[in-house]
């Protein structure tokens, strides 16, 4: 362990690379390390007790609310209330924004999006999933609940993201706008440590994530774009290699480490694509920027869209820099088909 740096002593090292730093930083994501810590046990004890499967209500997105999400979310928020840092969180689990009533919250300068646990219907199956956070710097005067105005904001205005996976071994990634850190957990010193600092996505990858079983359902450009990575030409490293696993954390971060592409377009019975905006999208599109990557609905910038709704979904093009070009380029060409 002789020089390895945890991740409390890389945040105190770091913390004038984050805007308006007086500690915020430190406290807020010690609070998030704290609430992943206790979820991560309750991931590894999937089997031995009865926290799988669904709980029989859905969220507002219509989907099957897991044991663990609730967990997850009840966690997460307890921990992030506890702060004085944070006047609010938006969570998918949750219909509407939740406002932190304490007095010391109200005076809080910061608001927390997040996805508790991507991907929880994995975890009955024993394959790895996530939590995704994004923190913003709040709009509405402080000392006053916080608004809905201070969660719809484009994802140029984040202050930082992260996400933590739980798999092999649990890891927190996170930026603050200053490069990508990860931060892999020793369950026997109950402590995370950096493992890869400075994370650097290649321009060019041969790993494509997608969920081929919705393949007629795509528009044009993605159907043939998905032709082209399994096309056998050897000198441009094609055939691509096809990965996906069905967890965007776990997709995403194989991606990061390795260079590819993750797709998750507009179908016919989503026009307006899957994965939300605030929770998913925004948070993993500055994680990819500051990692040298590109994240895309197909023709714009993820995070200059400018959010209308809280659960706002959007089509989501992430990875390396040139793949994503040329899925770009393959979407325009094919626009009206």
């Amino acid at each position: 362990m002789s020089g390895m740096r945890t991740l409390g002593e890389f945040i105190v090292e770091k913390q004038a690379d984050f805007p308006h730093a007086s500690g915020d930083l430190s406290s807020l994501l010690s609070s998030i390390r704290l609430a992943a810590k206790i979820v991560n046990r309750e991931i590894n004890k999937a089997g031995l007790g009865d926290i799988t499967g669904a709980v029989g209500t859905e969220n507002v997105q219509g989907e099957d609310q897991q044991k663990l999400d609730l967990y997850a979310n009840d966690k997460f928020k307890a921990a992030l209330e506890a702060r004085d840092q944070v006047c609010g969180v938006a969570s998918e689990e949750e219909d509407e924004a939740v406002a932190f009533n304490k007095e010391l919250n109200k005076n809080a300068k910061y608001v927390v999006l997040m996805d508790p646990l991507d991907g929880s219907s994995n975890i009955d199956v024993n394959v790895s999933v996530g939590t995704i956070f994004s923190i913003y710097r709040r709009v509405s005067p402080i000392g006053t609940p916080p608004t809905e105005e201070d969660f719809l904001q484009p994802g140029n205005k984040q202050v930082a993201a992260g996400y933590v996976i739980y798999g092999s071994s649990t890891m927190l990634v996170y930026t603050t706008g200053n490069g990508v850190n990860g931060f892999t957990y020793d369950p026997s010193l109950g402590t995370f440590c950096l493992s890869h600092e400075n994370m650097m996505i290649p321009e060019d990858g041969h790993i494509y994530s997608i969920n081929e079983g919705n393949y007629f359902r795509f528009p044009a450009g993605v159907k043939k774009y998905i032709k082209f990575c399994q096309e056998n030409e050897p000198d441009e490293g094609r055939p691509y290699t096809s990965r996906y696993i069905g967890s965007l954390v776990a997709d995403f971060h194989r991606n990061l480490l390795k260079g590819g592409i993750y797709l998750y377009p507009s179908t016919q019975s989503h026009p307006n694509g899957k994965l939300r905006l605030l929770y998913e999208c925004n948070p993993i599109a500055f994680i990819m920027e500051q990692a040298g990557g590109t994240a895309s609905d197909g023709s714009t910038r993820i995070m200059d869209l400018k959010p209308t709704e809280l659960h706002q979904r959007v089509p989501f093009f992430v990875g390396s820099k040139n793949m994503v070009t040329k899925v770009e380029a393959f979407l325009e060409r094919h626009r009206d088909e």
